[in-house]
């Protein structure tokens, strides 16, 4: 007899429907399972056996054939060990109700005795059940604050097959636990109340996370680079549906959804080690998954002491900050990754890191100064909108016990920078991903600002680029005073924040 029974998978993020087709027939006694499956599926025939047995569905000794269609796309996972299971169930008769096995999709890993496992994915599987036009699906229950983020669909969570069963004969519905529903939690265990001093810094990092604008941070040990860097989310808005939903879909592709963390609702702060791999940092690998540059979307990738990058790896960087999106192509597959994000490199200013100290302290050659400012090429350098030097703290900056500026205060101004920008923009857009044509509109300067900006293109020696970024910020930098143009001091600011050689 021929079962079949929905399901969904995934290459990279985007999800797609898979038919999990069943037959049991007379023969030698064998369980096959084709349709490019990896090993974690093939071994499914021993979980799916194992879970009906102790569940006491009776699996008489048959000949089974298992195809996941479609056949030419290589599926990875042991999520199709529910649909499996309930297909054989199908075919043996076990089962006889067919319109919740055809309007429904299901998903879920089984342990030997019969639980229905968390897995990843779900929430590109729930989608793809809405993109499908499914009634709804049935997942694990432990994923269900992850999938219950999706609204126009049914969704069934399930602690194991009985349950499965219950529902598909005799449409009977586990009972749902309100408090499994997860809300954002935008309390942060860190502030910028606890940084003393660097007020120019924050300020950079304010300009950043109110327009989406990229900073170079260099400056000596112990100055607080780092300390400020991973602050930056918390003056950042919080996230809307939309982005909670994306970057829910690339974490839970990647598998690292939890019971801690069932859904993305803050805004992803990633910071890979230096020894990080090309592959690590961009996605990739044989079943194509997201790396560090994408699982920052909607937030901040941090490379501190981005000098000990190898340079070959910072240059993979260009195209992600380009276009906003990650596209790797192999034989086997073209997939894409969302990556808007800001990025922030911090670095030491010489080999020693005594440069900016200014006490005589720094032994460093001419030489050694060359070759360690050469790590980081030019071209990832212009795309930095931002460059600020931090110096340590001078005595009385470090003994002063006053707080300083709480991230709530400096969070309010950036979200009303971040409405101007989407009145302006009818969108998500930000100041920092405006095209030529939207720079000729909204960052016009006046006859004294292009006298200004004429002379710091001469000075400065600016790209086409740097030019285009300066005026972004200064455009940001208006959207902070509440400024309709583009005044003077805005451009004086903007460019202050270039590098001046």
């Amino acid at each position: 007899m021929l079962a079949k029974v929905l399901s969904s998978g995934f290459l990279g993020i985007e999800s797609y429907r898979v038919e999990v087709e069943v037959d049991v027939g007379n023969g030698l006694p064998i369980f096959n399972i084709v349709g490019l499956a990896d090993v974690a599926i093939s071994e499914s025939r021993e979980r799916v056996r194992a879970a009906l047995k102790n569940c006491r569905f009776d699996m008489n000794p048959r000949r089974i054939v298992v195809n996941l269609s479609p056949a030419g796309i290589r599926k990875e996972g042991p999520q199709f060990d529910l649909p499996i299971a309930l297909g054989i169930m199908k075919a043996m008769g076990h089962i006889t109700e067919d319109s919740r096995l055809e309007n429904y999709m299901y998903i879920g890993e089984l342990s030997l005795g019969g639980k229905v496992r968390r897995t990843r994915g779900i929430i590109n599987a729930v989608i793809c059940a809405r993109e499908q036009g499914m009634k709804g699906i049935v997942i694990p229950r432990e994923n269900y604050p992850e999938a219950s983020t999706i609204e126009g669909i049914e969704v069934i969570p399930v602690d194991n097959i009985r349950e499965v069963y219950d529902f598909v004969e005799e449409d009977i519905r586990p009972e749902i636990d309100l408090e499994e529903q997860v809300e954002e939690d935008e309390a942060f265990e860190i502030d910028f109340a606890e940084v003393k001093g660097q007020y120019r810094a924050k300020r950079a990092l304010e300009i950043s996370a109110a327009g989406g604008h990229n900073i170079y941070m260099i400056g000596s040990p112990g100055s607080g680079k780092s300390m400020m860097s991973k602050r930056l989310p918390t003056i950042m808005p919080s996230m809307d549906q939309e982005e909670v939903i994306e970057s829910t879909k690339i974490y839970s592709s990647a598998g690292m959804l939890g019971e801690n963390m069932p859904i993305v609702a803050k805004r992803p702060f990633r910071s890979p080690h230096h020894s990080a791999s090309a592959i690590a940092l961009v996605g990739g690998g044989r079943v194509p998954k997201a790396g560090e540059i994408s699982l920052a979307h909607n937030g901040v990738l941090f490379l501190d002491e981005a000098t000990e990058f190898p340079r070959s790896i910072l240059e993979t960087l260009r195209q992600p900050m380009e276009d906003g999106v990650v596209s790797i192509t192999r034989a086997d597959y073209r997939v894409e990754f969302p990556s808007e994000f800001i990025l922030l490199l911090s670095c030491n200013p010489c080999p020693c890191g005594m440069m900016f100290e200014g006490d005589g302290r720094c032994r460093c050659t001419p030489y050694q100064m060359e070759l360690y400012n050469k790590k980081i090429s030019g071209p990832i350098l212009d795309r930095m909108d931002l460059y600020i030097e931090v110096k340590r703290l001078g005595r009385e900056e470090l003994m002063t016990y006053g707080a300083g500026e709480r991230s709530d205060d400096i969070r309010k101004r950036v979200q009303e920078a971040r409405r101007l920008q989407r009145m302006r923009f009818g969108g998500r857009k930000l100041n920092s991903r405006m095209n030529q044509r939207e720079i000729r509109r909204y960052c016009k300067l006046d006859v004294e600002g292009r006298k200004l900006i004429e002379g710091a293109v001469d000075k400065l020696a600016l790209s086409a680029r740097a030019y285009d970024k300066i005026l972004k910020v200064a455009r940001t930098i208006a959207d902070l005073e509440g400024s309709k143009g583009i005044e003077r001091q805005h451009l004086l600011e903007a460019l202050s924040f270039r590098k001046n050689s």
